[in-house]
């Protein structure tokens, strides 16, 4: 059976503790926020600045809207569909998501036909349920059947948690999501759509004469938020999606379980601000560097030094840096032979005891089979170990 070890080498210890060399071991900085459920990440590097109750399944409302416009993004990148392709409403969509049903809505008239284009203003700007709706029975025959599409791609793209079976995010037991998922889904989002992610930022969307402003307040604020997605239902709270530009760095913000509108944008704005002055970039290995060595199986030598294929960064605190502690997590025993390149694990980074970075690591070197007397040893050895 396989075994998760962790690797602490003395060459990954010794780098991160010269990285952090002219830092004085300290708490971390805490920031309290009212949210219930909240994550702060650097785009560039993946660095979690902050996370409380990220990991837990709770309802989206309107949040999950972001996986619906994924799938619509990707469908629109892989050529299935166009901006000026039509969908009609039906009666179904109208009575689910329209005026009369007291959600959101960009009030589309029954029977009609809409461009895509307009569908997906509607869904991004005014958090339409009706759009939704529409979309999902034009794309997938049923709403409930495009939902088990949203669940799928979500899984594609990394977000092993997240499930949905609406696409609006109106109360169901069975979505639910994660603030560290929707962070993700975010980055996701701006990095692999750049061409149609504007949207997000836009001030207002009118349909059918009826004017309606982006439902982000931050987007309004002029603070550097260019989307991405407001929600709200008794049962979830208030919650909002949000990412900050400034200069050359963005920030990715999920949050929920706040008690009003006013509380929300104050909350958001408090985190996203603090997100971006607080922390200062220390670069830890450049690119190809050796992080570490793991331990290998039936080798010619007992280890095997390990790299990462790009350059490994992190945001500390300014005014109260933490001890840094890396590890190398892998699957014991790596069994030779090991071809050079070949991923091999991964190196964790935590800032206290949050986790605050995740890289790949690839083998520095081949590594072909040993003697037999070396493959006997590491036998015994494996045999050994696997009784603890």
């Amino acid at each position: 059976m396989m075994q998760k070890w962790v690797s602490r080498a003395a060459g990954l210890a010794v780098a991160v503790a010269m990285a952090c060399a002219a830092m004085a071991p300290a708490r971390a900085q805490l920031f309290e926020t009212r949210a219930k459920q909240a994550y702060l990440m650097d785009g560039e590097t993946g660095t979690v600045l902050f996370s409380k109750n990220a990991d837990r399944l709770v309802p989206p409302a309107s949040l999950a809207k972001l996986m619906t416009v994924d799938v619509v993004f990707h469908a629109l990148k892989s050529g299935r569909l166009k901006m000026d392709d039509t969908f009609q409403v039906s009666e179904n969509a109208w009575r689910q998501g329209g005026a009369s049903s007291g959600g959101s809505t960009m009030f589309a008239k029954v029977h009609s036909t809409i461009p895509l284009k307009d569908l997906i203003q509607g869904i991004i700007v005014q958090s339409a349920n009706d759009a939704c709706i529409v979309v999902a029975e034009g794309m997938a025959g049923s709403e409930a059947n495009f939902a088990r599409v949203m669940t799928n791609r979500a899984r594609k793209i990394g977000l092993k948690k997240s499930t949905f079976d609406n696409a609006t995010g109106l109360p169901d037991p069975k979505t639910r999501v994660t603030m560290h998922e929707l962070a993700l889904l975010a980055r996701h989002i701006h990095d692999t759509y750049p061409e149609y992610y504007h949207i997000f930022g836009e001030e207002s969307f009118t349909w059918n004469d009826i004017r309606q402003r982006n439902r982000n307040p931050l987007v309004h604020e002029n603070i550097g938020v260019d989307g991405l997605k407001t929600g709200h239902t008794e049962n979830a709270g208030y919650g909002i999606v949000a990412s900050m530009q400034r200069n050359d760095r963005r920030l990715y913000l999920a949050m929920t379980g706040m008690d009003s509108e006013r509380e929300r944008a104050e909350e958001s704005r408090k985190l996203l601000e603090w997100g971006m002055r607080s922390f200062e970039k220390h670069s830890l290995f450049a690119k190809n560097d050796v992080v570490g060595k793991v331990s290998v199986y039936g080798g010619t030598q007992s280890s095997l030094p390990v790299t990462a294929n790009k350059p490994v960064s992190i945001f500390l605190p300014i005014t109260d840096p933490d001890r840094l502690r890396a590890q190398i997590d892998y699957d014991w025993p790596l069994k030779a032979p090991v071809e050079k390149g070949a991923k091999v694990g991964t190196l964790k980074i935590f800032l206290g005891d949050t986790l605050s970075q995740q890289t790949p690591v690839y083998a520095a070197a081949a590594m072909d089979k040993g003697p037999l007397y070396k493959r006997a040893f590491d036998a015994f050895e494996e045999l050994t170990l696997s009784q603890f």
